[in-house]
């Protein structure tokens, strides 16, 4: 079977999401395929110069679909605000829904509140919660940095995006990539046909029981922040001002300095 190599699109002519889109439809053109290698790396860079000094995070995950009048929403409010109350930076994924509920109560709080925003063909504006704004092109460099800078996770109801990042989490976990940070999911209703699944899944062998103790379900935002409490704060010494040293030779400045 032979293949037609697909044809070269000037880039000028593609946006973010379909340069990402050809460029994962199969090998290409040497030159262009080192331009996406040097946009990726540059990515990279970016994030890590722009959250270097963000702070120990929470990354909140969930769906970008809840109106302001949901309660889903008023839980990502509390969430944000209580995870600002414990000294953590609250991190999305800068849109709206959950996202935005985090952001606005951390903001609320007096938090740091923290957006890392995708950039798509049919792009939602950034919420006008977050004090910092780091925008990608690429999902995989995005979820990157949505878990670098956590020491935990806290999931409330969603869809594909919000169980891709939830099941990443858990794998990087599970296999030792990551730290045993805590996982949280909020809503013990909206989650109960996914910990049934688990449980046949750790019937069948494919997953130990003790993957199953990877995850607090609970509906209570006291019980979330006391999980996040031992086995986040006290089990890796966290505190607020664990954050890097600048280098002035980098051009590096303090959170506070960038404000």
């Amino acid at each position: 079977m032979t293949s037609t190599p697909p044809p070269e699109y000037p880039q000028r002519e593609i946006g973010p999401a379909f340069q990402e889109r050809f460029f994962l439809e199969g090998p290409q053109k040497r030159r262009l395929e080192l331009r996406m290698l040097m946009r990726i790396v540059y990515e990279f860079f970016t994030g890590f110069r722009k959250l270097h000094f963000i702070g120990p995070c929470v990354t909140v995950f969930g769906s970008a679909r809840f109106e302001e009048s949901h309660p889903v929403y008023a839980l990502g409010r509390e969430v944000g605000a209580a995870l600002s109350h414990l000294g953590f930076t609250v991190l999305t994924g800068g849109g709206p829904g959950v996202m935005e509920a985090a952001n606005r109560g951390a903001h609320e709080a007096g938090g740091r509140s923290i957006g890392c925003s995708i950039l798509l063909p049919h792009e939602e504006q950034p919420n006008p919660f977050v004090d910092r704004m780091v925008k990608f092109r690429y999902f995989f460099v995005r979820k990157v940095m949505l878990v670098k800078y956590s020491y935990a996770f806290i999931v409330l109801p969603g869809g594909f995006g919000t169980m891709d990042e939830l099941f990443e989490a858990l794998t990087l976990i599970q296999t030792s990539k990551i730290k045993e940070f805590p996982v949280v999911l909020m809503g013990t209703d909206y989650w109960k046909p996914m910990l049934e699944f688990l449980e046949k899944m750790i019937q069948a062998g494919t997953i130990s029981p003790s993957d199953r103790d990877l995850l607090l379900v609970t509906d209570t935002i006291e019980d979330a922040m006391a999980h996040i409490q031992v086995h986040g704060i006290q089990r890796f010494g966290l505190s607020r001002r664990q954050v890097p040293k600048q280098s002035s030779l980098l051009g590096e400045r303090a959170w506070d300095d960038q404000n």
